[in-house]
């Protein structure tokens, strides 16, 4: 069984609540949502903090995603708990900041793998904010066990790829239409934020963003931008 964990709480430094900030007539995290129930998958589960739970619960609800509370600095002990309680053979990990996260690389890598078995495997090379990466259930508890630096347990999956020779390690880059090297639809910033909401307005028509019109949007952008530079 395939589950889908996204992370997400409401204790950003840089922008407070922005899981719950407004967007496409609902909020930044259940646009992570929507998104990704467009994946074939056997559970759907928001994990958070206990801080985060009570807010994040009704959006979690809404969404049809069970929610998960854990620690909220070791979120790789967050994903661990996820597996304990729910018993996917694989899980595919997402971020809650990424309202623009990709279904169609998600499901890329899940046919991939059924194909080309593998511990870890993640694309390379798309915007930043659309990527997920997919894990086997026990490569996860292993790194929880081994894994000792904090940046290796806040972001997950650094142990894995950081160790090749002790996992299937399956990195590849995305497909040629959706890389668009050092372009960003993360939401980390007030900046961000606005930017996003500016990318809402242009393409959004109730239905989840068609990976192609976002990435001929962000190449026109950066067309644009190219051209006003002295």
């Amino acid at each position: 069984m395939l589950a889908i964990v996204l992370q997400a709480r409401l204790g950003s430094t840089r922008l407070p609540g922005k899981a719950l900030l407004p967007l496409g007539g609902s909020t930044l995290v259940e646009q992570a949502m929507s998104r990704l129930s467009l994946v074939p998958a056997g559970i759907r589960v928001l994990a958070t903090d206990e801080a985060s739970a009570g807010a994040l619960s009704p959006a979690a609800e809404r969404r049809g995603f069970e929610l998960l509370v854990g620690p909220a600095e070791d979120v790789l002990a967050r994903y661990c708990l996820a597996i304990r309680r729910f018993g996917p053979e694989l899980v595919l990990r997402a971020t809650g900041d990424n309202p623009l996260v990709s279904y169609e690389l998600a499901s890329l890598l899940v046919r991939r793998r059924a194909e080309a078995p593998s511990d870890y495997s993640g694309f390379l090379g798309m915007p930043t904010g659309m990527g997920v990466e997919l894990v086997s259930s026990d490569a996860l508890l292993r790194a929880e066990a081994e894994a000792r630096k904090e940046s290796e347990r806040e972001h997950v999956c650094p142990y894995l790829y950081g160790h090749p020779e002790l996992f299937r390690v399956d990195r590849l880059e995305a497909p040629p239409e959706l890389r668009l090297e050092g372009a960003s639809v993360t939401v980390d910033t007030a900046a961000d934020y606005e930017a996003m909401l500016r990318l809402y307005g242009a393409l959004y028509s109730g239905r989840p963003i068609a990976d192609a019109e976002l990435l001929a949007y962000l190449r026109d952008l950066a067309s644009q931008k190219k051209r006003v530079r002295p």
